[in-house]
C-alpha cells in the first residue's frame, strides 16, 4: 500500500536534488571546512554557497547573517538566551499562548528563574490582537518571541507590523518562522525583525540542520561555545552534508513558492470542501483568510482524533492530531485550548499538511475515506446517538 503523506508540517521528504548534492560529502569531500588545507577549503566553499542560498530564501542582505545550527529548537533557544544576555537588566518577555514548545518550555523555565512572561491570547480563529501587544511593550521588555505561522492551524501572525512596534520601543524581536519559510515569500530586509529561526527538514532538507538569522548590527551572545565555527557564533564542527543539502533545498523552495500559493493551495481547498460537504459537525480551525497554503486543520466533533488517525493509517494515510497523550489521558492541544475550540471538537482535530509533492488523486482518496471513518467512530461514540449528538451538560467544560 502506497502511503499518502499529509503530515508535512511535521517533516518533509528530502528533495532529490538536495539528497544527491549531500552524498559526496560523506565519502569524497569529507574534509573539515575549518581546516586550512585545500581539501577542507573546498568544503568550506560549498558551505559558503549554501549559506548564500539560505540567505536568499528569506531575503537576507548578507550571507553572514545566517548561522547554521542543528535544528530550529536550538536556533530559538539561542535567540532567546542571547537577547537576555545582552539585556541583563531587562526581565520581561512577550510571547503567545500558541507557540511551539521550543519557545513555551524555555519561557516556563525562565519564569522559574524570575523572568516575567507575558502571554498574548488569541481569538477563536487563532488571531492576535496587535493593540494588546502594543500595550505590553515597555522599557523592561528584553525580547519579543512570536511565531510567524502556527504549526497546527497555519494561521499567519502580523510579524512585520509587530517587529516594527518592537523596534520603536527599542525591544529585540525574534520570530519562529519554521512553518513560514518556504511556504510564503519572505523579504526580511523589508522588516524590523532582529532574529529568525527556521529548520531544514520542514522544507525538504534533511533532519539535523537549522538556521538562525541575526540581523547585522544586532548584539548577540552564542549559546554553544568551544570553537570558532560560524564566526564564533555557534561552536561545533559544521554538518557539511546537511548544510549543502539545506542550501539546495532552500533554492528549490524559493523556486516553488508559486507552486505553494497556487497548486498546493488549490488542493488544500479541495480537501476542505470535499470533507465538509460530506461530514456534518465538522469545521476548519484557524483563520481561513490568513494562513499558510498547505495547512488544513479540521475539527470533527464527538470523535477522538487519535482514533481517526489509526483508521486513516489503515488506508495508508499519514496525518496528525492536535491531541497528545499526557499523564495517561488524552488532552486537546494547547493551541486548541487557547482558541477556545469546544471540548467535543478539540479532541477530534486533525491536521492535514500538504507539500509540492502532494497529488490530486491522493486528496481524492482522503475525501473518499474520511466520511466512512467519521461515521464509523460516531457509531461508537457515547456522545452520538441516532445520527445526532447527545445533549449532555458536560460537553463543553471550560479549559483551564
Amino acid at each position: 500500500m502506497r502511503t499518502i503523506y499529509l503530515d508535512n508540517n511535521a517533516t518533509t521528504k528530502v528533495d532529490t536534488m538536495a539528497l544527491e548534492a549531500m552524498l559526496p560529502f560523506f565519502s569524497e569531500q569529507f574534509g573539515n571546512p575549518s581546516s586550512i588545507h585545500s581539501f577542507g577549503d573546498k568544503v568550506g566553499a560549498q558551505i559558503k554557497l549554501a549559506r548564500k542560498r539560505v540567505a536568499d530564501l528569506i531575503g537576507a542582505l548578507h550571507e553572514s547573517e545566517i548561522i547554521f545550527t542543528s535544528c530550529a529548537t536550538e536556533s530559538t533557544t539561542t535567540a532567546i538566551y542571547s537577547a537576555l544576555k545582552v539585556n541583563p537588566n531587562k526581565k520581561e518577555i512577550i510571547t503567545t499562548t500558541v507557540e511551539h514548545p521550543a519557545t513555551l518550555e524555555v519561557c516556563e523555565q525562565l519564569a522559574l528563574e524570575g523572568y516575567k512572561i507575558h502571554y498574548l491570547a488569541v481569538d477563536k480563529q487563532g488571531r492576535l490582537d496587535v493593540e494588546s501587544y502594543r500595550k505590553l511593550l515597555s522599557d523592561q521588555t528584553a525580547l519579543v518571541t512570536i511565531m510567524w505561522a502556527n504549526n497546527e492551524t497555519g494561521t499567519l501572525f502580523p510579524i512585520p507590523e509587530m517587529a516594527k512596534l518592537a523596534r520603536e520601543k527599542g525591544v529585540l524581536f525574534h520570530t519562529d518562522a519554521v512553518q513560514a519559510v518556504g511556504k510564503i515569500p519572505l523579504d526580511i530586509q523589508d522588516t524590523e525583525i532582529d532574529m529568525l529561526s527556521f529548520s531544514g527538514h520542514k522544507l525538504h532538507a534533511p533532519k539535523g540542520i537549522g538556521a538562525l538569522y541575526v540581523r547585522r548590527g544586532v548584539r548577540y551572545r552564542p549559546l554553544l561555545r568551544g570553537g570558532h565555527q560560524e564566526r564564533g557564533r555557534r561552536a561545533g564542527t559544521e554538518n557539511s552534508p546537511a548544510i549543502v543539502a539545506f542550501g539546495v533545498a532552500a533554492e528549490q523552495a524559493e523556486l516553488h513558492l508559486t507552486t505553494m500559493s497556487g497548486r498546493v493551495k488549490t488542493l488544500r481547498d479541495k480537501l476542505e470542501k470535499g470533507i465538509l460537504a460530506q461530514v456534518e459537525h465538522a469545521f476548519v480551525t484557524g483563520d481561513p483568510q490568513n494562513r499558510t497554503a498547505n495547512t488544513c486543520n479540521i475539527a470533527f466533533e464527538y470523535v477522538e482524533g487519535e482514533a481517526i488517525l489509526m483508521l486513516l493509517n489503515q488506508f495508508g494515510i499519514a496525518a496528525s492530531s492536535g491531541s497528545a497523550c499526557t499523564s495517561g489521558s488524552l488532552e486537546p492541544s494547547h493551541v486548541m485550548k487557547a482558541m477556545q475550540i469546544p471540548y467535543t471538537a478539540a479532541h477530534g482535530t486533525i491536521r492535514f499538511s500538504l507539500s509540492r509533492y502532494t497529488k490530486e488523486k491522493e486528496i481524492d482518496k482522503v475525501i473518499e475515506v474520511i466520511p466512512q471513518i467519521i461515521d464509523k467512530l460516531r457509531l461508537l461514540s457515547p456522545y452520538w446517538q441516532d445520527g445526532k449528538p447527545v445533549e449532555l451538560d458536560c460537553f463543553e467544560p471550560a479549559f483551564a
